[in-house]
């Protein structure tokens, strides 16, 4: 049964506060208000009160607007008529085509264990010399892309795409400027590789949260597709900005100043502090969940593998400060 609730006790940024029971962590609910509806998740739990992440922000959202917990965590459909397909961060299609909702499956599901994964000894054909044999793609493995401002990367993952050995392509933009959205998919179409590929693309524009679901989407997808017997090739762009999403998200669930206190309370050296004045930032990020066998990803841009990282500049010759 569908929860509603129509009282919101706290609006933080674009995290919201409702009195509920029965609700589950990374739970979906829908937000109705004057502008429309827009999908939320459930970030933290706290006795009666849960924390939403509000997708679209929380602008336009009162205190008395509608609540509605929808069970389930976010789905994605999963079928034959993906292929050719383009659809945003949360599985909604972006190509204007219709919607998809049979045979649904749940993302961000538990990696398969270490020990059940094939032996990584097939190759991968990217028709790139110095992928191929310098660094050479294979079956069940990733292969990061690193690149400086400035590198056409996104030109090297598009020739991947349309000269990789494999079955299906599944592109996962994350952050992309629309510029570099339709060269990804006017590159394809011109080729004839479209219709072999599966689009889930995050642009600049769009909800910060839905850049974080693009890897775990991408993912969810190809395995039920390499459960199938099929050769999946994911590509992911750029994780430089699935990293600074990760990091807004946290300053907006206020955890800032919650890893300065368990910094505090383990002993880590921390120097300063707020009230004399001084700037501590400290940014969290992880990377996406590993591919499931059978499956391939592709990351580009530089990205820092960081469980936490911080950055201090303390005031100089402030008070108390040693």
């Amino acid at each position: 049964m569908k929860k509603v609730y129509n009282r919101i006790l706290q609006i933080a940024g674009d995290v919201i506060t409702v009195e509920a029971r029965d609700v589950g962590n990374q739970e979906l609910a829908e937000i109705t208000t004057f502008r429309g509806k827009s999908l939320a998740q459930v970030i933290r739990i706290e006795g009666e009160k849960v924390y939403l992440q509000v997708f679209a922000g929380s602008r336009g959202i009162s205190t008395g607007d509608e609540v509605r917990f929808l069970g389930h965590r976010m789905e994605v459909s999963f079928s034959e008529d993906l292929l050719g397909r383009i659809f945003n961060g949360s599985g909604v299609p972006r190509d204007n085509g219709p919607a998809l909702a049979e045979n649904v499956i749940e993302i961000g599901g538990p990696s398969v264990n270490p020990a059940k994964r094939i032996i990584p000894r097939k190759m991968v054909r990217t028709g790139i010399p110095m992928i191929d044999i310098f660094n050479s793609l294979v079956v069940s493995q990733k292969l990061p892309i690193f690149s400086v401002a400035g590198e056409p990367y996104n030109e090297v993952l598009a020739r991947i795409a349309l000269q990789a050995e494999v079955d299906i392509i599944i592109l996962g933009g994350m952050g992309l400027k629309y510029d570099d959205y339709l060269y990804f998919r006017d590159t394809l179409e011109k080729h004839g590789a479209l219709s072999r590929a599966i689009f889930f693309v995050h642009t600049a524009a769009d909800p910060t949260v839905e850049c974080t679901m693009v890897p775990d989407m991408c993912l969810a997808v190809a395995e039920q597709f390499a459960i199938k017997g099929k050769a999946v090739l994911v590509l992911l762009t750029d994780m430089t900005n699935f990293a600074d999403s990760l990091k807004e998200i946290a300053i907006t669930m206020e955890l800032v100043l919650q890893i300065m206190i368990v910094l505090s309370i383990r002993d880590f050296p921390v120097r300063g502090s707020i009230n004399s004045g001084n700037s501590i930032k400290v940014s969290t990020t992880s990377p996406a969940r590993s591919p499931q066998a059978a499956m391939m990803t592709i990351s580009t841009s530089a990205f820092r593998l960081v469980i936490c990282w911080r950055t201090v500049l303390p005031a100089p010759n402030g008070p108390g400060i040693q």
